[in-house]
């Protein structure tokens, strides 16, 4: 399961962002460090086509895929050195596969921001060096163990492994994220086992007042080179309360396609290059998340590790024409296709996978 940590700065949306994705309500005191423990939430990854195979075939249930997001306490400036909490959820964010990054852009004088004034890149800025430095401890524990492996022998392994570490010291020392490096195939080998910060993909949601939550030319503040998207959590927290025939409707009203829900998790896949493939039959219809450019037998392997093992081959219909034509229709249409090991999955392929003894 895809796990997501929420991260910035106290009182800039976070937790309110969380409670409104996961609909479990967490403590939004306003006031930094409210949020003790890190909380937890799984959400349902939205996908109509699921329930459409469901009608189809009458399974008797949907198992979506699900994305676990994790709500973090508010980071300040000197985390990396134990200011506030900053260590022990430091390391909570390790455990994540990609971070959420909530920035306040929205003026409220009845929210107190740390820093006492609105600036989302200072505040950007102030995260990315303390998961920077954080990330520079490790990288310098870790170089001086190399070193004295190389006094005993210098290896190929260890020289590759030294100047990958090398160019986090210089780029983590400025305060740069490791993300920004271009490390050749051979030193990710050493570099993606460390785990660090900083080399975690990036969603930069920012918080915005409900003008620009809506505003079509809306331009981020925090430049190109940062995935970002508007949300305006105060919006989403009044939408999730409302029934849902009602949500759509409050959606149009605002100009607004999808709720922050749909397009946090669009956005997070997106990040991640995740696609989504579907199996179905009497007992369920479910959905399954996986990377972007895994084979038939990979993509069996996650259901089962022995599929990937004693996988013969893989029945194929896409969405489209399975929900056309159905199962039966489709294979008499010649629209079933038969791959074989080398068959790279594609988003919303209906499979059924044939595994031997």
């Amino acid at each position: 399961m895809l796990k997501v940590g929420i991260v910035g700065l106290p009182n800039v949306g976070k937790s309110t962002l969380f409670s409104t994705l996961t609909k479990k309500q967490v403590d939004c005191a306003n006031f930094p460090f409210c949020t003790i423990e890190p909380n937890v939430g799984v959400v349902e990854v939205p996908d109509p086509r699921l329930h459409r195979l469901a009608e189809m075939e009458s399974s008797e249930k949907i198992i979506p895929a699900a994305i676990e997001f994790v709500d973090i306490a508010g980071l300040v400036k000197g985390a990396s050195k134990g200011e506030g909490l900053g260590n022990k959820f430091l390391g909570n964010i390790r455990e994540t596969d990609m971070i959420c990054h909530v920035v306040r852009a929205f003026e409220d004088p009845n929210v107190v921001h740390v820093d006492g004034n609105v600036d989302p890149m200072r505040d950007v800025e102030t995260i990315e060096i303390e998961l920077a430095l954080k990330d520079l401890d490790v990288v310098e524990k870790r170089i001086a163990n190399v070193a004295n492996s190389m006094k005993s022998g210098r290896t190929k392994d260890l020289e590759i492994e030294h100047s990958a570490l090398l160019k986090l010291i210089e780029t983590l020392g400025k305060g740069k994220l490791g993300n920004s490096i271009d490390f050749s195939d051979d030193e990710l080998k050493f570099v993606k086992p460390m785990m660090l910060l900083t080399m975690k993909d990036v969603l930069y949601v920012v918080n915005v007042s409900e003008e620009d939550a809506a505003d079509p030319d809306w331009v981020s503040p925090l430049g190109t080179d940062r995935i970002a998207m508007p949300l305006s959590v105060k919006i989403e927290s009044e939408i999730v309360e409302l029934p849902k025939e009602e949500q759509q409707e409050y959606l149009e009203a605002l100009g607004l396609e999808l709720t922050g829900l749909d397009r946090v998790i669009r956005h997070c896949f997106k990040t991640l290059d995740l696609i989504t493939y579907l199996t179905v039959g009497p007992k369920e219809a479910r959905a399954w998340q996986i990377p972007k450019g895994m084979t038939a037998p990979q993509a069996a392997g996650v259901i089962h590790t022995d599929f990937e093992k004693h996988f013969i081959r893989a029945e194929v219909t896409p969405f489209e024409i399975y929900s056309e034509l159905g199962s039966v229709g489709a294979r008499e249409a010649g629209k079933t296709r038969v791959e074989g090991k080398d068959y790279v999955m594609q988003d919303g392929d209906v499979v059924y996978f044939r595994i031997g003894q």
